[in-house]
């Protein structure tokens, strides 16, 4: 059974708009420019996608497409102890050597952001991925550590991600140099450690006389 028009079209256009928030980053480029970039009429892409928004969000859904499939690829070569290294290094492009390069979309992400603040659905997305990211984070940490409490691996799964966020901002988007990766990377390695040796989970903590 023929696959529908759609299911190439769609992806072509989403693609196309990655391309030109690229380059373009804000406003919005317009149909026309993302048109010219899919090879395809304006009057195509409205068809598919007639309100700007929702074109918008399918971008946010084809940004964590591309960071599931690479991180899929690595995780599956990679020994179930490695695991959590995967996602370390991946984040902070670690792996480019091995074929898994953290995607160059820093641009398109900013624009993200900043359309979040005006959008309840493409914040909701951002919110939504980010919030994926930090509880697979946290538990990759609790596999690998498990003698860490569940409330200690969503604190650090939590601040890998806001670490990561703004570590691309200051390299991709302001021009830090990318020996910085390592350094962030490292200091993840760090920040676990120093969770295993004085974290104490509030949880467990004595509750205070009343």
């Amino acid at each position: 059974m023929p696959r529908p028009v759609a299911e190439f079209r769609k992806p072509e256009i989403i693609q196309a708009a990655m391309a030109a928030m690229k380059k373009r980053g804000l406003p919005l480029p317009p149909y026309d420019t993302i048109a010219s970039e899919a090879g395809l009429s304006r009057q195509l892409i409205r068809h598919y996608f007639a309100d700007p928004e929702e074109l918008m969000v399918a971008v946010c859904d084809g940004l964590a497409a591309v960071y599931r499939d690479r991180l899929m690829k690595g995780i599956i070569a990679a020994d179930k102890r490695e695991r959590l290294s995967v996602f370390l290094d991946f984040y902070f492009n670690a792996l480019a050597k091995d074929d898994l390069a953290k995607p160059e979309d820093d641009e398109i992400y900013d624009a993200m952001f900043a359309l979040a603040a005006g959008s309840d659905r493409v914040r909701r997305n951002l919110y939504e991925q980010y919030s994926l990211l930090h509880h697979t984070v946290a538990h990759e940490i609790q596999l690998s550590h498990p003698d860490l409490p569940q409330t200690a691996c969503r604190e650090i799964g939590f601040l890998f991600v806001s670490l990561m966020y703004g570590h691309w901002k200051m390299v991709a988007s302001l021009g830090f140099s990318q020996r910085h990766n390592q350094v962030t990377r490292q200091a993840i390695d760090r920040l676990i450690a120093s969770y295993k040796e004085h974290y104490e989970d509030p949880d467990l903590a004595e509750p205070c006389p009343s």
